[in-house]
């Protein structure tokens, strides 16, 4: 593609789009120095109203921890490790080669470390790698660069890694400590290399126990052999002057130890990394330098705002650069070369809210009186998809904007609703990539010309489940027969069994347009077309049937995955209001929802109903609906009805209920129409509450009803509690404790007058005849019992 691609753009090792390989290279970059305000971030979670939720994502992402570095020395050539040459507590190191910084939570396990782990892309592992894994290590690092740091991270049944050839010496007792590479450690992150405690930690476990490292176990009955413990709770064994000390105890006298023998250092740690500031594209601002002799110089105030250039096209530039890496007559300044990379769309999503404060002010973004007026946005909404990206990134731009002195808070948001995503149903089509080993044949020229989709069924049937790895023979001769049916260039005969022995395929799952999709059936000659005939030359395995089905999963609503519904055709059949109140009426608003529109016909049915209070369904001789709202007093019924919605309406509104609320407008509506209400005074109340929920049909009535002006700038209904306060109370009537009967009576009633309203009610004496009533019990407000 000729691109730079986010981590979302890349799908086992090949571009989303097309299935192209990738391959993963370093690039000069800017980033913003969050890190710099990681405590601060941290410290502000406290003066927010975020869930208990966010804020815990937000300190694990940030992953503040306390620990130590410590160097463990390296000698690839393996001469010092069986010759004690090694001077401990002296700090100097008697073997060759580099030493590997690590940084731990628990030094404590110290001796339970049976090996080190680099991250692949480590600066140490040419210098380390033994000559005879030079080659093992080569294919291990072509393997990881097609994998993004989302794949190597997300990935937990796969495990991968290659042994570097080097040992490393442990400082305490000299003992060789095998280094390798693997893929689950990233070099972003702390020092990118970690110490493998296998009988403490179920990731170096798995992968001792797949790779066959002895495993040295240090917490005695803690450590089953069938799995790692991370406790903190054991008493160490076999940890030389920690034994008998419990681990959570043995942290500090380990550190302590550490910097004593010059070989670390305490140090406070964090998870989270600069933010990468770059993007290889053309839209976003351009940054205001420019290079000279490979140094960046700012541009002077005089010569902002740099603005882009104008583009007829916009393809990437050399060597992964942006669009702008193609305008020479644009970058090509007196001063030096303009940057070719633009910021990213959070350089103004962070702080573009402080700029309705002051939106006309030509001189600054919003002047410090209005930001002091107006202060934190009081409530935001947004997905917990932001948690760890624009929320943090907005944070941190408020508090550097408080420390300018340009505003004088240093949170943006005083609290925050994490809305529900919309889930969509999504498709995916298997892509097959064959791998052939020697000599080109006709088979091979041939499929590389094509695209190969296998239908669902059949790739459960034909291919493994893990599908990063080569199948065998047989299922490779399978494909092979099954493509030389469809593909008029070549029969079967003309594959060899060369052609199978020194082959394999793997399997990439692709998302695809739901459009393009009937149920779970691909539409195959529109999928050709599709992406402006990105596969066009796709052939497709079918099932027995002929069909080609897709794989399916419930995931995010969005664009990326191809699994949005157009709203358009929902709001030309029922309208745009009921699309809106249905969308609210799905669920919580903090919960996920998927998308479904079973139930989008009670709620236009509820619609119409509404609007049934105020026009007859009949029409007149003349054909005009007849109007039925009236100026009628409203009775104290009709009004407890109101008030009784203004109070839910309010509550529910407040605390984002807002499936709760439709609920309580479809209980009014149908309680009004119960009650032959069709006042104006009740009707435009009701549509003052209704009309954020559903703003046409709300001002549609409005205007009929008469009512001056736009229901947006009514005054908003007045609870008035008096209408909700109950005028009588019916009472079950027991007699010798079983329930026989109710009568209703006045709220305010008194023991006696109870009494004599229960006795001479028929419904009870019936069940009194001939008998002694000997107690009455009068519990007000709950119940009545005599016993007799």
């Amino acid at each position: 593609l000729g691109t730079v691609l986010a981590n979302d753009e890349v799908v086992n090792g090949v571009s989303e789009r097309g299935g192209h390989p990738v391959e993963k290279k370093k690039m000069r970059q800017w980033y913003l120095r969050i890190t710099a305000y990681a405590d601060r971030l941290l410290q502000g979670l406290d003066t927010v109203d975020f869930s208990d939720a966010m804020k815990e994502m937000q300190k694990n992402w940030i992953g503040k921890s306390e620990g130590c570095e410590m160097q463990f020395a390296v000698d690839s050539g393996q001469e010092a490790v069986g010759n004690g040459k090694l001077a401990v507590g002296s700090g100097q190191w008697a073997v060759s080669g580099s030493n590997i910084v690590v940084y731990t939570t628990r030094p404590d396990t110290i001796f339970g470390v049976d090996f080190l782990v680099l991250a692949p892309e480590h600066a140490l592992v040419a210098n380390i790698t033994t000559e005879a894994q030079k080659q093992a290590v080569a294919d291990y690092l072509t393997y990881v660069k097609s994998r993004s740091d989302r794949e190597r991270q997300a990935e937990v049944k796969q495990i991968t890694g290659c042994f570097t050839g080097a040992y490393a010496i442990n400082p305490f007792n000299g003992k060789p400590i095998p280094v390798w590479i693997a893929e689950y450690v990233l070099a972003g992150y702390g020092t990118g290399a970690i110490m493998a405690v296998p009988c403490g930690d179920q990731r170096d476990f798995a992968f001792a126990k797949h790779f066959n490292i002895p495993i040295t176990n240090i917490i005695g009955a803690h450590y089953n052999g069938e799995e790692a413990n991370p406790t903190k709770d054991a008493i160490l064994e076999n940890s030389d002057f920690l034994n008998g000390k419990l681990m959570k105890d043995a942290i500090a006298i380990a550190i302590n130890k550490i910097e004593e023998l010059g070989i670390g250092k305490r140090k406070v740690n964090y998870r989270m990394r600069d933010a990468g500031f770059s993007r290889q594209r053309y839209w976003g601002e351009p940054f205001p330098i420019v290079w000279c002799d490979g140094i960046a110089v700012p541009l002077s105030e005089n010569d902002l705002p740099l603005e882009l250039p104008y583009a007829e096209k916009y393809s990437p530039g050399p060597n992964g650069e942006g669009p702008l890496g193609n305008m020479e007559q644009w970058l090509q300044t007196p001063e030096g070369r303009r940057e070719t990379s633009t910021m990213p769309g959070y350089a103004g999503s962070s702080w573009y809210f402080l700029r309705y404060m002051d939106p006309n002010n030509t001189e600054t973004f919003c002047d410090r009186k209005a930001s002091d007026y107006w202060g934190q946005v009081d409530v935001y909404v947004g997905g917990t998809e932001h948690a760890v990206g624009h929320l943090l990134y907005s944070r941190m731009w408020t508090k550097v904007l408080y420390d300018l002195g340009y505003i004088g808070f240093e949170e943006p948001f005083k609290k925050l609703v994490n809305q529900g995503m919309i889930q969509g149903s999504s498709r995916f089509v298997y892509l097959v990539k064959y791998s052939f080993n020697q000599s080109r044949t006709k088979i091979i020229d041939t499929l590389t010309e094509y695209q190969v989709f296998i239908s669902n069924d059949k790739y459960n049937k034909l291919v493994a489940e893990d599908s990063f790895t080569f199948t065998d023979k047989d299922e490779s001769a399978k494909l092979v027969k099954a493509l030389a049916s469809l593909i008029p260039e070549f029969k079967e005969d003309d594959f060899t069994e060369d052609d199978i022995n020194n082959s394999g395929y793997a399997t990439y799952r692709l998302p695809v347009d739901v459009q393009l999709v009937d149920g779970f059936e691909l539409q195959t000659e529109e999928f050709k077309k599709w992406k402006n005939g990105a596969y066009a030359n796709a052939i497709f395995i079918r099932e027995e049937d002929g069909r080609f089905l897709c794989d399916w999963e419930v995931e995010k609503m969005s664009k990326s995955k191809y699994n949005t519904v157009n709203p358009d055709e929902l709001c030309d059949k029922y309208g745009a209001d009921t699309f809106r109140m249905y969308e609210m009426f799905l669920g919580p608003v903090e919960q996920s929802k998927p998308w479904d529109t079973k139930g989008i016909e009670g709620v236009h049915r509820f619609l119409k109903k509404l609007w049934r209070l105020f026009y007859s369904t009949h029409t007149t001789p003349g054909g005009e609906t007849k109007a039925v709202w009236n100026n009628e007093k409203p009775t104290d019924a009709q009004y407890k009805i109101l008030h009784k919605t203004i109070k839910k309406i309010e509550q529910d509104t407040a605390n984002f209920s807002y499936n709760t609320a439709v609920a309580a407008f479809m209980i009014s509506v149908n309680e009004l129409t119960d009650a032959k209400c069709h006042s104006k005074e009740i009707l435009s109340q009701l549509l003052i509450l209704l009309s954020p929920y559903a703003p046409h049909i709300a001002e549609e009535l409005w205007a009929a009803l008469g009512c001056e002006g736009s229901i947006l700038d009514a005054a908003y209904p007045t609870l008035e509690e008096k209408y909700l306060v109950e005028a009588s109370k019916e009472y079950p009537v027991s007699i010798n404790g079983k329930m026989r009967s109710s009568i209703t009576l006045a709220t305010e009633v008194t023991e006696e007058d109870a009494k004599q309203a229960a006795l001479s009610n028929e419904n009870i004496t019936k069940w009194l005849e001939g008998k002694e009533v000997k107690k009455f019990i009068f519990v007000k407000g709950r119940m009545i019992n005599i016993v007799v």
